[in-house]
């Protein structure tokens, strides 16, 4: 009974990991996003250490889990892995609102962002 298991929609040496409900704008976190697209997984761990922003650190825990992800589930080589896709999404927006002068009302938007983190395993070079 109930539904067969979805076939895996990821290649044979990817491994993925999603974040969901972040608190901060998609433009923010797509900044940070950017800056490791396309890194080494070692190298991008030490790009989010010493990153200023302040979501860098949920991105980080992010990459690691990607990885962890594809050393315990998918055997793959941790000293091979880089980050092939690093996307954001919007997830809900909170909505706030503060009284301004005359009876009016100004809207306060709290958003937040879905992150996944695909890391992928590079091919011997030889």
């Amino acid at each position: 009974m109930g539904k067969s298991a979805a076939e895996r929609r990821l290649g044979e040496t990817e491994s993925l990991a999603m974040v969901r409900n972040l608190r901060v704008s998609p433009q923010k976190l797509n900044l940070v996003a950017t800056m490791i697209r396309g890194m080494d997984a070692e190298k991008a761990l030490a790009a989010l250490t010493f990153s200023r922003r302040r979501i860098s650190g949920a991105v980080k825990k992010a990459v690691q889990s990607a990885i962890a992800n594809a050393e315990n589930n998918h055997q793959l080589d941790v000293d091979r892995l880089y980050v092939k896709e690093a996307s954001v999404g919007k997830s809900m927006t909170m909505r706030r609102f503060r009284p301004r002068a005359r009876g009016r009302v100004g809207r306060i938007r709290k958003p937040f962002s879905n992150l996944t983190i695909i890391v992928g395993e590079r091919e011997e070079t030889a």
